[in-house]
């Protein structure tokens, strides 16, 4: 069997990447952008970190900033609409998740006019163009959706996230600069960091993984582990590590896959709006204990990588138990909660969020094989 890689055509990386927004507008004579992003990063003045670059080179744009988090169908229609009265004819998205997933839908519909609905791109959907040019510009480590090719809309009437996997949405240029992620506060630092954790290990387990996204894994989870401490204190070289791990995770998810974790945490974010990083973050000890028995070798590897010494004169047992904790460890010594119960998670919702759990499209991927009753019981043991 084959297996795919898909990444952006260019991406930038380091302190002053963002400035190749304007070489890369010009190179490719796009006239007008629309950006996308919402309105704290227009408020704390990050988007001006762009604008101010497409104002001196003469570049022509509008903003759209009505993007939330876990962003909707709604959203999405209104984006749509604002690209086509606005005449632009690229769009460039700033921000985390949220903005740039929003400009993947945005940017697909508008060259795949029969998904209008928004509803119809869940899954793999039959789309036949590529999406409107995108320039991604991250301002969080840790979602990668500056290089992956899914995205996440929420279905607010049925109070349900739905994935959306397509070849054609992949931003053109991605653009990983530590310095548009300066102004992200501890809290958002260290969610945003799990979740390129999860992110990275979840990859490394999943029934796609191969030999090339291993590698990228397994350098992600080293460079996360050992980063985000300084990240949430705000270190330049934390930052920087941090930019690189998270979209070095993206590289290999985006292409084979992720598991029981993400299945888990949509839920959470349709029914409460709780930040997908923080549910990731909280999910993810637990699950991995789940996973622990089916995933070979690999927990050895995992807490080699996050600094626990010994692992070879460690059993099976031993060693996926290290892997477990240094990640419990990690998550706890930069704040994110331990139990679902602390984020606003209801008991009495369990049962249903198991079964929109399992129906999600992640859990195809996890290396064990589950039914909705043992998802019940994750969410029990972590509530």
């Amino acid at each position: 069997m084959a297996n795919r890689m898909i990444l952006n055509e260019t991406s930038y990386h380091g302190k002053g990447a963002v400035e190749n927004v304007v070489t890369e507008a010009k190179a490719r004579g796009f006239r007008k952008a629309l950006v996308v992003t919402d309105k704290d990063l227009v408020k704390f003045n990050v988007v001006e970190k762009v604008t101010a670059l497409l104002d001196a080179a003469g570049l022509a744009y509008d903003i759209f900033d009505e993007v939330k988090a876990n962003p909707s169908v709604a959203v999405i229609k209104r984006g749509v609409a604002r690209f086509k009265d606005t005449g632009a004819d690229y769009l460039i998205a700033i921000g985390g998740g949220s903005p740039i997933d929003s400009a993947k839908a945005i940017g697909i519909i508008i060259n795949n006019p029969e998904f209008g609905d928004v509803l119809s791109l869940e899954g793999v959907a039959p789309t036949k163009n590529k999406c409107v040019p995108i320039i991604a510009v991250a301002t969080t480590a840790g979602t990668a959706a500056e290089v992956t090719i899914n995205y996440v809309i929420t279905d607010e009437a049925k109070k349900r996230k739905f994935v959306c996997v397509d070849v054609h949405d992949i931003p053109l240029v991605a653009i990983v600069d530590p310095d548009m992620m300066s102004s992200m506060p501890r809290g958002l630092t260290a969610a945003t960091g799990m979740d390129a954790l999860t992110h990275a290990i979840e990859g490394y387990i999943t029934k796609g993984a191969w030999e090339l996204t291993d590698t990228l894994h397994l350098k992600a989870i080293e460079l996360i582990s050992r980063s985000l401490r300084a990240a949430v204190e705000n270190d330049p070289q934390g930052r920087e590590d941090m930019a690189l791990g998270q979209y070095m995770a993206g590289m290999g998810f985006s292409n084979v896959g992720l598991g029981v974790v993400h299945s888990m945490a949509h839920p959470l974010s349709a029914y409460y709006d709780t930040p997908h990083g923080i549910a990731n973050a909280v999910l993810l000890p637990y699950v991995m204990e789940f996973n622990k028995d089916y995933s070979g070798e690999k927990y050895r590897e995992i807490a080699r990588v996050m600094g626990v010494s010994g692992v070879d004169d460690m059993t099976p047992e031993e060693y996926r138990n290290a892997a477990v904790e240094a990640v419990r460890r990690l998550a706890k010594e930069v704040g994110i909660p331990e139990k679902l119960s602390a984020i606003g998670v209801k008991q009495e919702d369990l049962p249903a969020l198991s079964v929109d759990a399992f129906n999600d499209v992640c859990t195809g991927g996890n290396p064990r094989d589950c039914c909705a009753e043992e998802i019940l019981a994750v969410y029990k043991t972590a509530f």
